[in-house]
């Protein structure tokens, strides 16, 4: 598939894995419309410079963007209508589990109501594929691990993992009805550079930078499958130029969660790498070159203790194979951050 020959609709596209999509296809000249909220959940600022980022690569001029919500079904459907793309790329969403608990409907509205409309918008103008971020949160209380795409996620320990469960459900139904080819991707815990201020990398590193101490939850007995930014741009690359296809050999009496008689297929998008957050804090110290104050705390509400990949799936659907070691993406990270940090754009998460 020559994706230079496709116009591609990117939501959330001034986020962290937003941003870097769009970086993407624009270097491979592919036409590309963008839109984003750019709400204040984090740093407008950061966002900002995302979108100066772009624009200052757009030299094919292939990009345009739209400040909008996708709760708007008005304006979501003009868009649809005015540009018509033939895949979209659905990574807005509100995210944050802690956050989920304090403003439960702020999930509803973006990642359920805003969903369906993304999802009429790809019924009504006849979309060839919808790519949408899931996450690992889905799997909720599992203890298995390597999480599988085959394994129950009827568990959700947050309204966040909710709403991104509902969001497969919806797609599959969708797909199902309409026979959209669709590709649900679950992420497990995305860093880098430029990446949010919610996410811990960021969160340590700028209270190790000013000396303040850091909430180590669960007194540091967590890991986490870190998955380094690059990687998942690939994954999210090589998915668009896959379309999915029912799957001929669906059986319906012993049905597996990751494929189906419909066009929908769901992948773990990992380094199939955990990481004890202790090692990752050691890690960050030794690249930002500050040690760090531990403040040792108790498991969240809505935590989970580890996250894991299994991702033999993905591999075996597009040859996906993380090519970033966690040292390596720590590294490249810190040093991001300490320009950051004392930039005009930095503010304190």
């Amino acid at each position: 598939m020559n994706l230079s020959k496709k116009k591609i609709l990117v939501t959330g596209a001034a986020g962290f894995i937003g941003f870097e999509v769009v970086r993407r296809l624009l270097s491979e000249r592919v036409e590309v419309c963008g839109i984003d909220n750019l709400n204040d959940y984090y740093n407008p600022l950061l966002k900002g410079r995302r979108l100066k980022i772009i624009q200052e690569i757009n030299q094919n001029h292939l990009w345009s963007f739209y400040k909008e919500n996708l709760e708007n079904s008005k304006k979501i459907d003009e868009i649809f209508k005015k540009h018509k793309p033939h895949i979209v790329i659905n990574l807005a969403a509100q995210a944050g589990v802690r956050y989920s608990i304090e403003n439960p409907m702020s999930y509803v509205e973006t990642n359920l109501v805003g969903f369906l409309n993304i999802l009429e918008g790809c019924r009504n103008y006849k979309v060839e594929h919808l790519i949408y971020a899931s996450s690992s949160s889905v799997y909720g209380g599992n203890k298995i691990t390597p999480f599988n795409e085959s394994s129950s996620v009827d568990h959700p320990v947050s309204l966040y993992a909710a709403t991104k469960k509902s969001n497969e459900i919806l797609a599959h139904s969708y797909s199902h009805l309409f026979q959209i080819p669709m590709t649900g991707l679950r992420f497990f815990t995305v860093y880098g550079p430029m990446g949010r201020p919610d996410m811990a990398p960021m969160i340590f590193a700028d209270a190790m930078l000013r000396r303040q101490p850091i909430d180590v939850f669960n007194y540091g007995e967590m890991s986490r499958d870190f998955t380094y930014i690059d990687d998942v741009i690939d994954a999210i690359y090589k998915c668009c130029l896959k379309t999915p296809y029912s799957n001929l050999n669906f059986h319906e009496k012993k049905p597996e969660p990751s494929t189906s008689f419909a066009p929908h297929r769901i992948f773990n998008v990992g380094s199939n790498n955990p990481i004890k957050l202790l090692d990752f804090i050691d890690l960050l110290e030794s690249s930002l070159g500050v040690k760090a104050i531990k403040k040792m705390k108790p498991m969240q509400p809505g935590d989970v203790k580890e996250t894991f990949a299994d991702i033999n799936r993905l591999k075996n659907w597009i040859n996906f194979s993380p090519n970033t070691s966690f040292d390596s993406g720590i590294m490249k990270f810190a040093l991001w951050y300490k320009e950051y940090f004392n930039s005009g754009y930095y503010q304190r998460p």
